[in-house]
């Protein structure tokens, strides 16, 4: 037989050294450095017994390497040639980025003999196993199986690979099994250490599965890398997911591609752009690739705005690539080709959910037709088709964007069936939602509130679609009052008003009085208007519509039933303040608390008690009357649990502790406040209670504390956004500090500024109080206390106006005290002082107030006299804040300015 050499190889070991082989999880030991050999029959090889010096060449049998040389022996043939180190071709285009998988890959294949890289269509698994075998000792042979019709083909297309067809010649005795590619992959490799890599397996994956498990069960030198979007499902097997490129390395590959496609295209051109289409195209390399070759036609922005119509944007990849490769419709194509018909089912539904969702989800929502959902769904991840996620509260299934905008077109293409699996998608987050709403208010709610947020798109779709083009206005409706506590708690409140006023836009009018539509509807009123208040200013609640609309809603739920009592309808009582109408105020909460007590539980009845301290707290003459409800407070914040209930009565208290001077107290409770706060995540009342607990230092006297709280408290009013409220009070608290200092530009600066974050709200009237002060403070030390004094009037007759508490009333007066006796009219100074004296009943000054207030009695005795002081300080003890307001604006005149 004429002998012809074999495709190099390592040389196989001799007999005695040779052992069972290892499984295929061990890695092949290593032989020695490898030295030519060439075939005898079928591809098998010899070598000698021992191994001739590096310099020579092996003899070609085992015979003629133990007899000696001698004169007559036949001149042995010439050396082979140099080994292939296998067949990977180098790319055209720079590999970029996957550094970390490649350290993970190089890892994994030292340890393992069978990887599988798997992954959705075009995130570059075939790039990225490459370039691991070209850095791993032994030859590497890609096997490209993407152009195989059927699995049969498989093994002659790894003997095409290895260039066996070619090579071997067929004795004239060949029998059946000579003839088999199985057999003669087995026979070629049993003694050659080489990487297999098998190449788009997914289309013949149970062929490729049944050829890997032959060869590393009977050849121990090979190891296999395989790519395909589904395991192979082989003994041994090691799954290494390709994921999505981060950021960083998507931005890189852009780059490199768009300079390719548009010389001297630079990313900083337009980072936001890039950033946008790397993340829509969920950092799928294959998609970035063609969206930057987009780049010829097409800026950056124009690309990310056309992405919604991503498959007919993302074509003309490079000619010489697989049709199914060219454009981003054609890779998900020929993944959908491979499903059967459950899973086409199943991945079409998939994509009604927004975010993801979990298996209760998916069932309720895809498993219509019995189909079986938890294991359609365990063979779509194993295809790369469907991400699943561990996170708290169990797996989560999400599509990657590319693919679930493919999957809703499939489920579009059939009207009934994408309306029917919409509906089902409402009706499940509708159920979800109802469930979780009173739990939000329990002492369970920290996983209630994570479960939400992170249901929330799938949330926020359901509301979309329910308020949209095919409304259901009940489940609307629902959905709207079901979420509602959530929005408030959490600082969705303009997003909360939005959906508020689209449900309400698709409610329909005339629903009989008592009904359960009617109360949706009136709660859904109330909602709507609380939830405007953290986004609109007073002046828009001031209308004859909006008017109209609060006296219907305190005419509906002053009568007390369930129904008036349910968040937010307890609320009804605040609509007085919002159109600027309070004076039924106090009467109407005393209705709504004993409403509550006859048909609510501890929730509603601790919001309305709430409700009634903190206005108490700043209200004339509400301080005494606070303890009882405070102390009810605490015990049904015990026992409901929940955590901002119990943020709002420390803070409630704290308030009480303030206005006592109790400031030690006061900040213990706003500290406790602030904890509860960040651990229910309210975000808005973290900042609020900073801010509480900067007041309670600066009154306390520690300014340098105050200064640091307050700026902790800006930090996190600025990352929250919209906190008018918090940023309003946190500048005047700043104005106080620098007036104190002597800054008068910041403080003047301060001021400008909490008015025009209070204009964007209904702000309470002891805000516009410290303001006047600080301003009139300004005014004299800029004019003359006559000045000051002339602006001091009338802020005290709003503040009475308003019913301020009598510590804010106080501050006004002694402020126009200051100035009467730096005017030289000591005996009205006295008058004053002596009247907000009075009014405090015991309570103290803050320690600034007090230190502003130091010497003006000395002063107004030495000019008065000791009778004639004492008759001034007796005649204002018996004086109202009205006639103090009333005689400072008589006097303003007459100072002058």
């Amino acid at each position: 037989m004429t002998r012809r050499p074999a495709p190099p190889s390592p040389p196989a070991a001799p007999a005695c050294a040779r052992s069972s082989p290892p499984s295929p999880s061990a890695p092949a030991p290593r032989p020695p450095p490898p030295s030519p050999t060439w075939s005898t029959k079928c591809g098998a090889t010899t070598r000698p017994r021992t191994p001739p010096p590096p310099s020579r060449p092996s003899s070609p049998a085992c015979a003629a390497a133990s007899a000696p040389a001698t004169a007559s022996a036949p001149t042995p043939p010439p050396p082979p040639p140099a080994q292939p180190r296998g067949n990977l071709r180098p790319r055209l285009t720079s590999f970029v980025g996957r550094e970390p998988e490649l350290a993970a890959l190089a890892d994994d294949l030292a340890r393992v003999r069978l990887v599988t890289l798997t992954g959705p269509g075009g995130s570059g698994k075939t790039r990225l196993a490459e370039h691991a075998a070209a850095a791993q000792p032994e030859s590497g042979w890609l096997v490209e199986l993407a152009r195989l019709d059927h699995g049969a083909a498989v093994p002659g297309a790894v003997l095409s690979a290895l260039g066996l067809r070619e090579n071997s010649l067929v004795a004239r005795e060949k029998t059946p099994a000579d003839a088999d590619p199985t057999t003669l992959l087995v026979e070629h490799c049993a003694h050659r250490r080489l990487l297999l890599v098998l190449d788009n397996c997914e289309h013949v994956v149970d062929a490729a599965a049944a050829l890997a498990e032959k060869l590393l069960t009977h050849c121990p030198g090979v190891r296999i890398l395989a790519t395909s979007r589904e395991p192979l499902g082989v003994p041994g097997e090691f799954l290494r997911p390709l994921d999505p490129l981060p950021p960083g390395p998507a931005h890189r590959l852009f780059a490199d591609r768009a300079a390719a496609a548009r010389p001297g295209f630079r990313p900083d051109e337009d980072p936001a752009a890039v950033s946008e289409i790397c993340a829509r195209l969920d950092g799928l390399p294959l998609a970035i690739e063609l969206a930057a070759a987009r780049l010829r036609l097409l800026t950056p922005r124009q690309i990310a705005d056309r992405l919604d119509d991503r498959f007919r944007l993302l074509t003309g990849g490079a000619r010489t690539l697989l049709p199914r490769q060219q454009t981003l419709r054609a890779v998900v194509d020929w993944s959908w080709d491979l499903l059967d018909t459950a899973e086409r089912t199943v991945l079409a539904r998939m994509s009604a959910f927004a975010g993801g969702c979990d298996l209760d989800a998916a069932e309720a929502v895809c498993g219509h037709g019995g189909l079986d959902v938890a294991l359609t769904l365990g063979s779509l991840v194993d295809k790369s088709l469907v991400t699943a996620v561990p996170d708290a509260d169990g797996m989560r299934y999400r599509l990657l964007e590319t693919i679930r905008e493919y999957a809703a077109e499939r489920l579009a293409a059939s009207a009934d069936e994408a309306r029917a699996t919409a509906r089902r998608h409402a009706a499940h987050y509708l159920a979800f939602a109802e469930r979780a709403e009173p739990l939000l208010r329990s002492a369970q709610q920290l996983p209630w509130i994570r479960r939400v947020e992170t249901e929330l798109d799938n949330l926020r779709s359901a509301l979309h679609r329910t308020t949209g083009t095919d409304p259901e206005p009940e489940t609307a409706q629902r959905l709207v009052a079901a979420l509602a506590w959530f929005l408030w708690l959490r600082n969705y409140r303009a997003e909360g008003a939005e959906w508020a006023s689209l449900a309400l836009a698709v409610t329909p009018a005339g629903a009989p009085e008592g009904s359960a539509a009617y109360w949706r509807g009136m709660r859904l009123q109330v909602l709507h208007m609380f939830l405007l208040t953290e986004s609109r200013g007073p002046a828009d609640f001031r209308t004859p519509e909006f008017d109209a609309l609060a006296h219907r809603i305190r005419e509906v739920f002053r009568e007390g039933s369930p129904e008036t009592t349910r968040f937010p309808g307890m609320l009804w009582p605040a609509t007085a303040y919002l159109t600027g109408d309070p004076a039924g105020f106090h009467p109407d909460l005393a209705r709504s608390v004993e409403n509550c007590r006859r048909h609510a539980g501890d929730w509603e009845l601790g919001v309305t008690l709430l409700m009634r301290a903190h206005f108490a707290i700043d209200t004339t003459g509400g301080l005494d009357t606070v303890d009882a409800d405070l102390a009810e407070l605490h015990e049904i914040a015990r026992r409901c649990g929940d955590r901002w209930i119990r943020a709002q009565v420390a803070s409630a208290a704290g308030e009480a502790a303030l206005s006592r001077g109790q400031y030690d107290t006061a900040r213990t409770e706003y500290e406790e406040c602030l904890r509860l706060a960040r651990e229910v995540g309210a975000q808005t009342e973290a900042p609020f209670a900073l801010a509480r607990i900067a007041e309670a230092a600066y009154c306390a006297g520690d300014y340098g504390a105050a200064e640091r709280l307050l700026a902790d408290a800006d930090r996190e009013a600025d990352q929250q956004g919209g906190v008018y409220d918090v940023s309003s009070f946190a500048r005047l608290l700043s104005a106080m500090l620098a007036l104190r200092r002597g800054d008068d530009d910041r403080a003047r600066s301060e001021c400008a500024r909490s008015r025009a974050e209070a204009a964007q709200i209904n702000p309470p009237p002891q805000l516009s109080a410290g303001l006047d002060v600080v301003e009139a403070a300004l005014t004299a030390r800029e004019h003359g206390p006559r000045a000051g004094l002339a602006r001091l009037g009338p802020a005290l007759t709003e503040a009475v106006a308003a019913h301020c508490a009598e510590r804010v009333l106080a501050c006004l007066a002694e402020s126009a005290a200051l100035f009467l006796e730096a005017t030289g009219r000591p005996a009205e100074s006295a008058r004053v002082l002596a009247a907000a004296g009075t009014w405090r009943a015991g309570q103290p000054r803050s320690v600034p107030e007090q230190t502003v207030l130091d010497g003006l009695p000395e002063r107004t005795l030495a000019a008065l006299g000791a009778a004639a002081h004492a008759e001034a300080e007796a005649a204002g003890r018996g004086l109202t804040p009205a006639q103090v307001a009333a005689e400072i604006t008589r006097h303003a005149p007459l100072s002058g300015s």
